[in-house]
C-alpha cells in the first residue's frame, strides 16, 4: 500500500491524544488538522503561538475535540521543561496515544570543511537531542495505553547521503539510529510502535529555502500527504514497527 493513498476510516483517532512538534505550520499543521478531523485531541507543540492559535481555532471550527497548545523552543528547553510538559498531559489527559515528532531545523546547504561549528551543534539538538529528551519524557504516557505510536520524522538525505546537505544529513542518519535503536529496545512489550517516515518533496517553507529555484506549484501539499501520518498514528499500523518509510513513491 502507498501511504499516500491510505483512506481513514470514519473516527479513526476516536478517543486518541496525539502531540506534534512544529504543529503551528507545514506538514504539522496539515497532520495536526486531519488528526482532529480523526477524532483526536491533539497537542499543537512549537515555539510560535500565533500560528498554534490559528491551527487550534482551525480544529475547534471543524468541530474536532478540543486541542491544547503547549508553546516550546525546541533549541533552548531542558530535561526538566520536557519532565513538566509530561507531567501536564498526565494530569490533564492521562493518557497519549501518539508523538509526531515534525519539527526541523535545516542549516546551511554548505561543505563540511566550511560548516559552522555553532550552526551544527544547534541543527543537532533541535533535530536529535530534542526529539530524544521528549521521548524520554513521554514514554511512560506511550506505553500506558498499550497502543501508543511514535514516528520520528526522516528525510531522504537521512537515508542516503548527499553532498552539502551538512547538518541536517547527518542529523536525519542520527534520527533513523534513534528510531531503530528504541524499536528494537520496545519489540517485546509491543506496547508502543515505532516507525520514520520521510515526507518527500512537499511544499512547506523548508522544502522553498533547501530549494529556491524549485517551483512550488510541482510539489504535493501537506495536507496530500497527511494520510501517510494519519496510517502511522492509527490503529491500522499496529503491526508496523521499526520501518523506515516513505510517504511518496519513489522517494
Amino acid at each position: 500500500m502507498r501511504l499516500i493513498d491510505y483512506v481513514a476510516p470514519a473516527n479513526l483517532l476516536d478517543g486518541r491524544t496525539i502531540a506534534i512538534t512544529g504543529a503551528g505550520d507545514g506538514i504539522g499543521r496539515a497532520v495536526a488538522l486531519a488528526c482532529g478531523q480523526a477524532g483526536a485531541q491533539v497537542v499543537l507543540m512549537g515555539r510560535t503561538i500565533r500560528k498554534l492559535e490559528s491551527v487550534y481555532d482551525q480544529l475547534e471550527q471543524c468541530g474536532a475535540p478540543e486541542p491544547a497548545i503547549y508553546p516550546v523552543e525546541l533549541q533552548g528547553a531542558t530535561l526538566a521543561d520536557y519532565e513538566a510538559f509530561a507531567e501536564t498531559l498526565s494530569s490533564s489527559f492521562g493518557k497519549l496515544h501518539g508523538l509526531l515528532h515534525n519539527a526541523g531545523e535545516l542549516g546551511s546547504r554548505s561543505p563540511i570543511d566550511l560548516y559552522e561549528p555553532d550552526e551544527f551543534a544547534k541543527v543537532m539538538h533541535v533535530n536529535v537531542t530534542a526529539a530524544f529528551l521528549l521521548t524520554r519524557a513521554l514514554l511512560p504516557l506511550l506505553k500506558s495505553t498499550g497502543d501508543g505510536s511514535i514516528v520520528f520524522t526522516s528525510s531522504g538525505v537521512g537515508r542516503k547521503a548527499r553532498a552539502y546537505w551538512g547538518a541536517y544529513a547527518i542529523s536525519k542518519f542520527a534520527t533513523e539510529g534513534m528510531m531503530q535503536v528504541l524499536a528494537d529496545e520496545l519489540e517485546s512489550a509491543g506496547a508502543v510502535r515505532v516507525n520514520s517516515l520521510n515526507p518527500g518533496a512537499v511544499r512547506t517553507n523548508m522544502r522553498a529555502n533547501a530549494y529556491p529555484a524549485e517551483n512550488p506549484a510541482s510539489l504535493v501539499s501537506p495536507a496530500q500527504i497527511a494520510p501517510a501520518y494519519l496510517y502511522l498514528l492509527g490503529p491500522d499500523s499496529r503491526s508496523v514497527h521499526g520501518q523506515a518509510l516513505s510517504a511518496q513513491p519513489n522517494d
